[in-house]
């Protein structure tokens, strides 16, 4: 079955950095666009970046320049590169896949930025 293992987050001060790493297995990975979204609390799920099967990518405006998505096909692993981290980017960040007309998701990965 599809399944979908983030790591990388933690405790970052503010102007740090952190990469995240999205493990996925269970479906064919090179013909699927992945995405990483962010929960904060108290607030919806948002879109954070997303990564077509060639490689186009796309984000949110409040990350535009300070976050990089990239994908390793034969990892089968998607990345989410963030700089410059500031406080509102505190959330759980998790890994999507749309895939066989459903979403799917990872369990989540905790980002704090904070001093």
């Amino acid at each position: 079955q599809v399944q979908l293992v983030e790591s990388g987050g933690g405790l970052v001060q503010p102007g740090g950095s952190l990469r995240l790493s999205c493990a996925a297995s269970g479906f064919i990975f090179t013909i699927a666009a992945m995405n990483w979204y962010r929960q904060a609390p108290g607030k919806q799920r948002e879109l954070v970046a997303g990564i077509s099967t060639r490689g186009t990518t796309s984000y949110a405006d409040s990350v535009k320049g300070r976050f990089t998505i990239s994908r390793e096909n034969a990892k089968k692993t998607v990345y989410l590169q963030m700089n410059s981290l500031n406080a509102e980017d505190t959330a759980v960040y998790y890994c999507n896949v749309p895939y066989d007309r459903r979403d799917y998701w990872g369990q989540g990965t905790q980002v704090t930025v904070s001093s």
